[in-house]
């Protein structure tokens, strides 16, 4: 195999894993419609499974938990995850302070920025963006641009507003930059849904 050939290869596990990891975290983008049915239910079904996640993966890390939920957190965990993954849970806080912070349609395209825009920049960066490709600080050009995509169609279909689906992207993009590895789950709803709340 080629150097230029190495330089795109992507394991299978890390294939596997990442796809899996993102699965799960683009199942959120499920969440408006949940709250749209009902929003009581919603939060505590949230609230729940952060609960119930958290005692689950403690009860993981001391050797003492071996359900489905123990063997999900195995096959999606990175390598460089040890001890409490802690994704789950952001993402689950992500989405709760996005309903409870922000009216709609605001809190709908704040869970929808994490779900598409974190999402698919991720695996975009992560197998299109090899190290061949420009990067900005840790992340890589075609993740980012991924990001704004992703995030202005889906504020576009929530808004039909094209400036404030435009400043969507833009702002879920910038805070999408920020290094911040598990934090921004919270970072991006958070930040996405105060920008588009102030200006509506």
């Amino acid at each position: 195999m080629s150097m230029k050939s190495r330089d795109y290869a992507i394991p299978r596990q890390s294939f596997r894993k990442e796809l899996t990891r993102k699965t799960i975290h683009i199942t959120i983008a499920l969440v408006p419609t949940l709250a749209n049915w009902n929003f009581l239910f919603t939060v505590i079904f949230l609230s729940a499974g952060i609960l119930f996640y958290t005692i689950n993966e403690t009860a993981r890390i001391r050797g003492k938990a071996g359900g489905i939920i123990s063997r999900m957190t195995v096959m999606a965990s990175r390598p460089v995850e040890k001890g409490f993954v802690w994704g789950p849970v952001t993402l689950g806080l992500g989405a709760l302070a996005a309903l409870l912070y922000y009216p709609n349609p605001a809190a709908t395209v704040a869970i929808y920025a994490l779900a598409f825009g974190d999402g698919i920049a991720s695996i975009t960066g992560k197998f299109l963006g090899r190290r061949t490709t420009v990067r900005i600080g840790e992340k890589t050009l075609v993740g980012s641009i991924s990001c704004f995509i992703a995030v202005f169609i889906s504020a576009y279909a929530v808004l039909n507003n094209l400036h404030l689906a435009l400043v969507s992207a833009v702002t879920a993009t910038i805070l999408e930059l920020i290094p911040a590895r598990d934090a921004d789950n919270l970072i991006i709803p958070l930040g996405t849904g105060l920008v588009l709340t102030l200006l509506m």
